[in-house]
């Protein structure tokens, strides 16, 4: 049957797009309807995970801890000798770190008798109470370690390891010495500690014993002026083997009675930093000497402190009654895995020497908590006064810790 024209034009547009035409020239666009004009969603961007916070730690570090025999016999309350009286100023500082260094510059070679200098011998409980003040190693390396021979030195490790105490610096043993770096967890921060001393006051180290005592100098018992470059090299190769975040040098050197460093110790300082060391912490001067934060060639940040004097004595020279307690800041930037000192601060502290025959005659002062006291009277004051100077001026001015 033939379609009639009209019926044809009807048909036309389904004739079309049955054959997929698409739409006739001329005639309007089927509007599409709402769904066909939305574009897919597209799949949710994730969010980027926030960087991890850095991790934050603090270092205690006090100078020479020292018992000369008015200490020692000061110290003696009728049942024990009772060090934790006398330095019990620095306490809250020491225990408020996450770890706590000192340099321990004498012996416990067992008595009584106990003496004092020129060949050091103290009693026992001066571990037991620096361990409770709050810290956790002292460095054993120093002039005074061979006061009484070898059997003096392995039996202060032997105290000290009862106390709890870790120690760098001197060995009972050739094994001890070969793995005679300390590691800690310093407030999630790891860290290797070395020690060393420019000499032994003349006491050749024992020749069964060559391993006893970490000497920095070849010529230690004679001009004192030749380090054994190779070797620290060598030793510091081994800490960074450990792959720990820090490594600190504790290192006995330098002038007595000196209130700035020579240049021999600079050369000495940059050879540590150079061959790996990010912490330098020395002793031995008695007196204050200059700390700083130092950018190392290769970009690294170092830390500098050339000694803090005494910590605890019974010296009379000039500024040996000075000292601080000294804080450092440990930071590190867990996306990077850096970690440097950030920051560092120290409280001045005085050693009090009250006239002989007094009760409780040597007393560590917290100088700022002395001087807003009241109580403290006008000599002292004066005393106290003079001592911030000299910390001011030798240290730097006070820095507040960020932590």
């Amino acid at each position: 049957m033939k379609l009639r024209p009209f019926a044809l034009l009807l048909c036309l547009p389904l004739l079309l797009s049955a054959c997929g035409g698409g739409t006739p020239a001329g005639a309007p666009a089927p509007v599409p309807t709402s769904q066909e004009s939305s574009p897919a969603p597209k799949p949710p961007v994730p969010l980027e995970n926030p960087p991890p916070a850095p991790t934050v730690a603090t270092l205690a570090v006090c100078g020479d801890a020292m018992s000369h025999m008015p200490i020692t016999n000061d110290a003696w309350n009728g049942e024990l000798y009772d060090y934790a009286r006398i330095m019990s100023a620095a306490g809250p500082y020491v225990e408020a770190a996450d770890y706590a260094v000192v340099n321990l510059e004498t012996t416990l070679s067992g008595g009584p008798p106990y003496s004092g200098y020129p060949a050091f011998n103290s009693p026992d409980d001066l571990a037991r109470d620096l361990k409770s003040l709050g810290f956790d190693l002292c460095l054993t390396a120093n002039n005074h370690s061979l006061d009484r021979g070898f059997s003096g030195l392995s039996r202060t490790l032997d105290i000290l390891d009862e106390a709890g105490m870790a120690h760098v610096g001197t060995s009972r043993t050739q094994e001890e010495h070969d793995h005679n770096i300390a590691t800690a967890d310093v407030g999630g921060i790891s860290m290797a500690f070395l020690g060393y001393t420019y000499g032994t006051n003349g006491i050749p180290v024992p020749k069964k014993h060559p391993y006893a005592i970490n000497v920095f100098n070849t010529d230690y018992l004679t001009a004192l002026s030749k380090p054994d470059w190779d070797r620290l090299a060598a030793d510091l190769e081994t800490a960074k083997a450990l792959e720990t975040d820090l490594i600190t040098v504790m290192i006995h050197w330098g002038l007595e009675y000196q209130t700035k460093q020579n240049s021999y110790q600079e050369e000495l300082a940059d050879f540590l930093f150079e061959n790996g060391a990010d912490i330098v912490l020395g002793g031995h001067s008695h007196v204050p000497q200059p700390m700083a934060i130092q950018t190392l060639p290769d970009g690294r940040q170092g830390f500098i402190c050339y000694s803090l004097g005494n910590f605890i004595s019974s010296q009379t020279k000039p500024l040996t009654d000075t000292t601080a307690v000294l804080t450092l800041e440990l930071t590190r930037d867990n996306k990077t895995g850096e970690t440097q000192v950030t920051n560092y601060a120290y409280v001045p502290m005085y050693m009090l020497h009250r006239a002989a025959g007094s009760s409780s005659r040597f007393e560590l002062v917290d100088i700022h908590a002395a001087l807003s006291s009241p109580a403290t009277g006008d000599a002292l004051r004066q005393k106290l006064s003079q001592a911030l100077e000299t910390c001011h001026a030798v240290f730097g001015e006070e820095r507040t810790s960020q932590t």
